[in-house]
């Protein structure tokens, strides 16, 4: 069986030791105090009175041992039962044998050394004492003229020695094994608790646990990101830090099947919705009110309508290309034939220009579906940038002097090569559209992050900016202020970034590089990246 703590051993050693010491005081008040009365050494007294002063001194000094854990538990708790054992016996003898009744008190000794030993050391202390029991009746048979009899009472007290040391033997056991079950319950209910706190923490919704009384007891954090009066709430009455969540509490409480609009909070500017649980009786329990992020809610429906809207235009798409190859190729073999008229050409450009723009709506949603394939690489962004500008010019006809690029940084970007192609050749594209057209008319920038751990990439132009009604729209698939224009080519370009951990924002009309401000009256998006150090 295993053995208890060393703590719990000295704690019940000294528990032990404090019991022997008010035993030898009760004795000598009942041999100094009551001696007329004979309770004690009628045949020798002064056997008596020396063997109690001898174990009174004993008992204090096991238990000043005991304090100080000294010596070894096990070798402590013999020399205690030991003492027992001998003290007893002798008292036993001046009083005359077995017929005392001071025999019994080792039935207590015995039983305590069984509890805290807690092993088979018990029988044999219950041996010892039957042993030395027995040998002082037959003494007091042999030399003192003593009652056969009372030999028989001594084989009885001996015999309670062994079952009282059994029973102890087998109540340590059961103990220990309950005291082994409390603790793995204790283990698990705390594996429990913690666990339930990290679910609390982290959830995405708001919870508060209201009393009857309209108290908070307890809240998330998620709460307070929500509803801005609940930070620090506990203890407080709801109706102080959250006046609207009170009253649909008590609407609730008095209609349960009512429905609740949605609310916003006045100091997180956020929309939520509400539902409470009752914890018992609904009028006079605590109440559970979950608060729901109706942003959040917005968000996830959104994505579901996008997913779906991406799988029919990609099968729309899918069927649009071919009979567009066909227009295509058919306005490319009228365009080569040389008897037209100024008529004909200008027709002939209108299909060809509608048919590629065509082509690349549909290029752009067939591209919906491939947002999730990011492979992430180490890209030399000098040697990227450089080569991009060098493509894009010769596919779009463009000058190189329009652009102005700036590398700041020496660090690698962490991106997938063709997301970042697609990403930049929107951004830049757009930026050539609406800016002047003049020599460093487009600006791409590139230059550390505040935060050393990330790259900012500016892509900025010199135009008219971006319409304030139209910032709350900027990155919604299929909103456009080009007639030209698909509209999903920066709803693309912000889900591509996304998918290899970076944001494509907005960043107004100034970019930033070596400490010096470049005020523009166009637009600028920045796109921040991973980055890491060259060599790692």
């Amino acid at each position: 069986m295993e053995r208890p703590s060393a703590d719990t051993v000295w704690h019940l050693l000294t528990l032990f030791s404090r019991y022997r010491v008010v035993i030898a005081v009760i004795l000598g008040l009942m041999y100094w105090g009551f001696q007329r009365f004979q309770v004690l050494s009628p045949q020798a007294p002064e056997l008596a009175g020396w063997t109690l002063v001898i174990y009174f001194a004993a008992a204090t000094a096991t238990l000043a041992a005991a304090h100080g854990r000294f010596p070894a538990a096990a070798y402590h708790l013999t020399g205690q039962v030991v003492l027992d054992v001998i003290a007893m016996t002798l008292l036993m003898h001046a009083s005359g044998g077995v017929k005392s009744g001071i025999g019994l008190l080792l039935l207590v000794s015995l039983a305590a050394a069984g509890l805290v030993a807690r092993g088979r050391i018990a029988f044999f202390h219950a041996a010892m004492a039957a042993l030395a029991i027995l040998l002082e009746q037959s003494w007091q048979i042999l030399n003192v003229d003593g009652a056969g009899a009372d030999f028989f009472q001594s084989g009885l007290l001996a015999g309670s020695y062994i079952v009282i040391a059994g029973l102890g033997f087998t109540l340590a056991k059961y103990a220990h094994g309950a005291e082994q079950i409390a603790e793995e319950r204790g283990v698990d209910l705390a594996n429990l608790a913690q666990i339930n706190e990290l679910v609390i923490r982290d959830m995405q919704d708001g919870f508060v646990v209201v009393d009857e009384r309209g108290v908070i007891r307890q809240h998330n954090p998620q709460s307070e990101t929500l509803v801005g009066g609940l930070s620090r709430a506990n203890e407080r009455a709801l109706a102080d830090v959250a006046p609207a969540l009170a009253r649909q509490l008590a609407e609730w409480r008095e209609d349960p099947q009512h429905i609740f609009a949605m609310l916003r909070d006045p100091r997180s500017q956020r929309d939520y919705q509400v539902r409470f649980v009752a914890i018992g009786d609904q009028t006079a329990s605590p109440t559970v009110i979950f608060i729901e992020d109706a942003g959040r809610i917005r968000a996830q429906a959104q994505q579901m309508k996008l997913v779906a809207l991406g799988r029919l235009t990609a099968s729309i798409a899918h069927e649009i290309r071919n009979p567009l190859s066909s227009i295509n190729h058919a306005a490319e073999l009228l365009h080569e034939e040389s008897d037209r008229r100024p008529e004909d050409q200008r027709l002939l450009t209108i299909i060809q220009e509608n048919a590629h723009r065509l082509d690349r709506m549909v290029q752009e949603v067939l591209y919906l579906n491939r947002r999730d394939r990011a492979h992430p690489e180490p890209i030399e962004a000098r040697i990227y940038l450089e080569r991009f500008v060098r493509d894009f010019c010769a596919n779009e006809k463009v000058v190189d002097d329009v652009f102005d690029l700036k590398v700041l940084s020496t660090r690698r970007a962490i991106f997938d090569r063709s997301h970042l192609d697609q990403i930049l050749w929107n951004l830049v594209r757009n930026a050539r559209r609406h800016g002047r057209g003049q020599a460093h008319s487009v600006t791409i920038l590139l230059r550390d992050a505040p935060d050393a751990d990330n790259l900012l990439l500016e892509i900025s132009d010199d135009g008219p900016g971006v319409p304030v009604e139209a910032l709350a729209h900027l990155f919604e698939p299929f909103f456009t202020t080009d007639a030209s224009g698909t509209g999903l080519g920066l709803y693309i370009a912000r889900e591509l970034a996304e998918v290899n951990g970076a944001r494509l924002e907005y960043a107004g009309t100034q970019v930033q590089w070596s400490g010096d401000a470049k005020p523009l009256n166009g637009a600028c998006f920045r796109l921040t990246v991973k980055g890491e150090r060259a060599g790692t």
